[in-house]
């Protein structure tokens, strides 16, 4: 076995163990220390973490309420046949409960058995984790599972927890990968799942700064913008609260339809004329790259407002 120790150093908390003496990153636990837990069953002993669900079937995380023509609604744990993902954040699927077809929310569904699990989070960095873990409704123990912002296959456990002199806090670990499929934190032990290593650190610290306690409270989160919204009324838009100001105009936090947190522009009157910003904007609607600010709907109607995706703690939250 090659050495397992990650140049993400942030990611994991402290050396629960002994440590490489090469890169001075834990040691990896012998295949011989496995643990077991014989109130779960398991299929296989090292079956993958992500296995699909069956038959390109989906599981409903979250409820849905139909709002476009064209979508189709859910309840939480319904089960969904995914029929085509030529959309990669609306799917075309069938409900098995009512036989009804329509486009559904990507992020509002489960693809594989993990994302099931309510204490595992999807595409989460580790700000949002800690944002998220130390949001009213959590306390001390609350955690979960997040997967790696720089190593795709890994994972890290974020814990809250109370340090009596710094006060509520969010600690997070390295849950490292064996070659034989397993994972494990200290090389004291080892785990064939991450439902054995969640249940395991739940009954005892065994070295973590706390027992893991109910997994992390969240919302549902935000559907994805439809494809058909482009040019909306302004009637549509709420304004909450004022980012900044600059030479063209002022940047909002607001809501559309009262259920999408989104930022507005408003242009000043006379910056550019209706035709110069529209031609622009069409050319804008189709940038999409995951560092770039999507650019969602306009109102065309002086003043002209330009909606775009809401960055939480973004450059105009500073």
């Amino acid at each position: 076995m090659g050495c397992a120790c990650s140049t993400d150093s942030e990611e994991w908390l402290e050396n629960l163990d002994d440590i490489c003496e090469h890169c001075n990153c834990p040691i990896p636990p012998q295949s011989s220390n496995t643990y077991t837990d014989q109130l779960i069953q398991h299929p296989s002993s090292h079956s993958p973490p992500l296995s699909p669900l069956p038959d390109n079937i989906a599981l409903a995380v979250y409820s849905y309420e139909p709002k476009h023509d064209g979508d189709l609604g859910f309840e939480k744990g319904d089960k969904l046949k995914i029929l085509n993902k030529d959309d990669p954040e609306w799917y075309l699927a069938e409900s098995l409960t009512t036989g009804q077809q329509g486009y559904i929310p990507f992020n509002f569904i489960a693809m594989t058995t993990m994302e099931t699990e309510p204490w595992f989070f999807r595409d989460i960095s580790r700000n949002d984790a800690m944002r998220l873990l130390l949001a009213p409704g959590n306390t001390q123990g609350s955690f979960l599972i997040r997967e790696s912002e720089t190593t795709k296959g890994s994972y890290s456990l974020s814990i809250r927890d109370l340090d009596h002199n710094a006060g509520e806090g969010v600690k997070h670990y390295r849950i490292r990968n064996l070659d034989s499929g397993g994972f494990y934190i200290t090389a004291k032990i080892s785990f064939n799942s991450l439902k054995e290593l969640v249940q395991h650190y739940t009954r005892e610290a065994d070295g973590l700064c706390t027992t893991l306690g109910k997994p992390c409270q969240s919302r549902a989160p935000q559907k994805p913008w439809w494809h058909d919204e482009w040019e909306i009324p302004r009637e549509s838009l709420k304004l909450l609260r004022r980012l900044g100001a600059g030479q063209f105009g002022e940047v909002w936090m607001g809501l559309y339809n009262n259920d999408s947190k989104v930022a507005i522009k408003n242009l000043k009157m006379g910056t550019m004329s209706v035709e110069a910003f529209l031609a622009e904007a069409n050319m804008m609607k189709n940038l999409q790259h995951p560092r770039l600010v999507r650019l969602f709907a306009v109102v065309t109607e002086e003043p002209i407002y330009i909606v775009t995706e809401y960055m939480e703690n973004g450059r105009w939250e500073r």
